[in-house]
């Protein structure tokens, strides 16, 4: 009888130490860029469910079922905030009927933890999709990533305390590839600096910000509002005279207007990843810079 008992309590511990390991936390993330930046945290503490990818405009997105089933069991959402995703993640929240991601330590918006640019000082739907919050495309500048990736590790150990010291460990690690990567990212991008860039939408303020460029004019005639013919028409001749080095967009956009206006100026259109999975590249938050900035480099002729 006691070799019996034996052999079963064996043949559960083996059982049990052939069960994967389980993730502690389930994160919801609107953004690829921040389900990067979770992976680079967490690693296999985590269990993330992205919402979105980078060949869908996150602006519009459709508050579908799965999506609000996967918002109904995370322990924490982490998105862009300053009403980037005003059109559906409270309707997700709604829905999900979680309370623990409604509001405080669940909810973690990258915004609040950083300074944004271009906040509007009146608000006025006549001047198009403007964001009191700020500019929301900051995963762009690689400096407010950092002070991001701080906030939310501290927030994953105040979730997680029984893993802190993993997140602590991970975050020290993800900060020192980070910052030597930023150095070497600004030297190789110096020839970029000064030149102007027509964009598509007022998506790459803090790209062109880190990166010493100017913004000269973009295809859409105010944020939100979709590119017309006449609106492109008064572009060809400011991006013809003042030396443009390219029309920029991001790989979820219509291609059309921007290969309408770089094929009445010669100036080439380029298509830059705008965050992770962009393009074939970028596959996480180090190659989708490493990727922006070679394509920007190789539209200098």
């Amino acid at each position: 009888m006691n070799r019996l008992v034996t052999l079963c309590m064996l043949a559960l511990c083996a059982v049990s130490f052939a069960a994967p390991a389980r993730a502690d936390l389930k994160v919801f993330s609107c953004e690829p860029e921040w389900g990067a930046l979770l992976a680079e945290l967490g690693g296999d503490k985590l269990d993330v469910a992205v919402a979105t990818s980078a060949l869908q405009d996150v602006h519009v997105i459709e508050a579908k079922p799965s999506l609000i089933a996967k918002v109904r069991r995370a322990d924490l959402v982490v998105c862009s905030g300053a009403e980037l995703e005003i059109g559906w993640l409270p309707q997700l929240v709604r829905q999900s009927g979680n309370p623990k991601i409604a509001s405080g330590d669940g909810s973690f918006m990258a915004a609040d933890q950083i300074t944004t640019l271009e906040k509007p000082t009146q608000l006025d739907r006549a001047n198009g999709d403007v964001h009191p919050g700020g500019n929301p495309h900051f995963q762009m500048d690689p400096h407010r990533v950092l002070a991001i990736a701080k906030a939310l590790s501290a927030r994953l150990a105040k979730l997680d305390p029984g893993n802190a010291a993993t997140y602590e460990q991970r975050l020290a690690d993800f900060s020192a590839r980070w910052s030597a990567a930023i150095p070497r990212w600004e030297a190789k991008a110096a020839p970029l600096k000064g030149r102007n860039v027509v964009v598509h939408h007022a998506s790459w303020i803090y790209l062109t910000t880190w990166l010493g460029m100017h913004e000269i004019g973009s295809l859409e005639p105010k944020p939100g509002v979709p590119p017309t013919s006449a609106h492109l028409a008064t572009l060809v001749d400011t991006t013809k005279s003042q030396n443009t080095l390219a029309i920029i967009r991001a790989a979820y956009q219509d291609p059309k207007p921007a290969d309408w206006l770089s094929e009445r100026t010669g100036v080439p259109a380029v298509t830059l990843p705008f965050t992770v999975g962009g393009d074939a590249r970028s596959k996480d938050l180090f190659s989708f810079y490493d990727s922006t900035i070679d394509t920007l480099l190789g539209a200098i002729k």
